[in-house]
């Protein structure tokens, strides 16, 4: 049984108008909602194996808070092919992963994320800015991964809707 933890960066800076999307940094509310969410992740025991983000600043900001939020002891893998891509990106990524790798945040964009979701369960869900989905997949090796899987969505969490 392998893992997905499938997140939406942190809310993004739109204060420089003139700056490049790829370039936008999180804003006050992403600083603080991705380490919360790293907190989630130590607080139900699902520290990931693997963290892989997109090229984006607020993607690269928002897999930094949550590893050091959730004790994650490795390195990020950046992903050029996370930025500006599809869900079908996505799951080619995932089929290539390491066998050791069982429990995978991948921190990426909208509407990549939901379409992700939506592929995966079945269920079509509005990811919010550091919305964080967790599944379980029926499969023993990446490279099984596919549509025609029965995934369950196990968890949906959103910032805004987490106790203090």
């Amino acid at each position: 049984m392998k893992t997905l933890l499938l997140m939406r960066h942190a809310k993004s800076s739109w204060s420089e108008p003139g700056l490049d999307d790829h370039d936008r940094p999180l804003n006050k509310r992403g600083k603080q909602a991705a380490p919360e969410m790293g907190k989630l992740l130590r607080k139900k025991e699902l520290v990931p194996d693997l963290i892989l983000c997109s090229t984006a600043r607020r993607s690269r900001e928002t897999a930094e808070a949550v590893a050091k939020a959730c004790g994650y002891p490795g390195e990020i893998e950046i992903q050029r092919d996370l930025y500006s891509s599809d869900a079908a990106c996505y799951m080619d990524i995932l089929r290539h992963l390491p066998e050791a790798a069982n429990r995978v945040l991948l921190v990426g964009h909208n509407p990549e994320t939901e379409d992700m979701l939506d592929m995966l369960t079945g269920i079509r869900e509005h990811m919010n800015t550091a919305a964080l989905a967790h599944m379980d997949l029926p499969i023993s090796h990446w490279q099984e991964l596919t549509e025609a899987l029965d995934v369950k969505l196990l968890n949906l969490w959103r910032p805004r809707e987490l106790e203090d």
